[in-house]
């Protein structure tokens, strides 16, 4: 069994590939690297298997999205470490290093990332790394480098390793056993927050996550939908809603489900307001979907009934970010205010 593999998603990726492919190699220390393909149909694997004889190659029927494409695959790869990069990222001199001693030294934790750089700004912090990721008290996630659409220039201040809520999953690490053992990606998120779900089901375990500014990696961003895609806005949205219906305890539950149901309307005002119509209309239809589904959901959180009984601490942000962003000016998440 290896050490470590790291496994790359691809959909119709190529260019991507083409692009980031080398560097992953000429810096993965031996370890083995992986290109899982999610049903591509641009010739992605004929393209692999000629330029990159070293990869080796799982193939997915279909696209099953992120969070299946990821189960599927690795049923197939034994290994003690995953590495889940994104196609469009390049890997640094040195970035494994330091991850594999935090993993390696401490077996509570359980979950990396490393620093996530902007790839076309790269002084600045890409918008789904940062140096790992938080959950405030109503379920909105930000990071260590970005608070909604502000992200901060990278100046050395957020360089230390320490515990985080969600790891990204543009760059995540975790323990196989693990992984397996919690049934990996809920697949029915199939793209976008299945990463901050695991986590939460990580600590609700009695493992960690955590973050490391000691190794870096560049991060392009919105390669497979952009950020102001309709797609992703109603994943976004639709998976948080069901992230808390999973993971919270009863008595914040459906009180925050109310709030959210207010807060997000809001969003979708806002969107509209802002010229993005469609976006606003996928954030109706994510909650027309939850809301749908709430049986299927309903059983994923009887499921979590173990989980939340062992009475692991899982610290989220005690405040509203929304608030501190958009009534109190707070741009930056240094200068958010933590004490209960």
């Amino acid at each position: 069994m290896d050490l470590l593999a790291i496994v790359i998603l691809n959909y119709n990726g190529k260019a991507y590939l083409d692009k980031f492919l080398a560097s992953v190699v000429a810096h993965a220390d031996g370890h083995a690297v992986y290109v899982a393909d999610n049903g591509s149909t641009d010739e992605s694997v004929a393209w692999l298997k000629t330029h990159y004889p070293q990869v080796r190659v799982v193939i997915n029927s279909q696209n099953l999205g992120y969070a299946g494409g990821y189960n599927e695959a690795l049923k197939h790869i034994p290994a003690k470490y995953y590495c889940l990069l994104n196609s469009d990222v390049e890997v640094t001199e040195g970035w494994l290093p330091p991850v594999l001693e935090l993993l390696e030294g401490n077996e509570k934790i359980a979950a990396v990332q490393p620093k996530i750089l902007d790839y076309n700004y790269r002084k600045h912090f890409e918008h789904a790394g940062g140096v790992g990721g938080y959950l405030d008290v109503l379920g909105y996630p930000f990071t260590r480098g970005r608070v909604f659409t502000d992200r901060e220039e990278d100046l050395g201040q957020y360089d230390t390793a320490q515990r985080c809520f969600w790891a990204s999953g543009a760059c995540f690490f975790v323990r196989a056993s693990l992984f397996h053992g919690l049934g990996g990606f809920d697949d029915d998120f199939f793209a976008h927050m299945e990463e901050i779900d695991l986590c939460w089901r990580i600590q609700l375990s009695g493992f960690e996550v955590w973050a490391t500014a000691d190794s870096t990696v560049f991060h392009v961003g919105g390669g497979t939908l952009d950020y102001q895609n309709p797609r992703k806005t109603f994943l976004n949205f639709r998976n948080s809603l069901a992230m808390l219906y999973k993971n919270l305890p009863s008595h914040h539950l459906y009180r925050l489900i109310f709030i959210r149901l207010t807060l997000d309307g809001a969003a979708g005002i806002r969107y509209l307001l802002a010229g993005f119509p469609r976006s606003c209309w996928a954030v109706a239809m994510a909650h027309f979907s939850f809301y749908r589904h709430i049986g299927s959901w309903h059983r994923k959180r009887k499921q979590m009934e173990t989980l939340r009984t062992l009475g692991h601490p899982v610290e989220r942000y005690q405040k509203s970010i929304v608030s501190a962003y958009f009534f109190h000016g707070i741009k930056k998440f240094s200068d958010l205010q933590w004490s209960k």
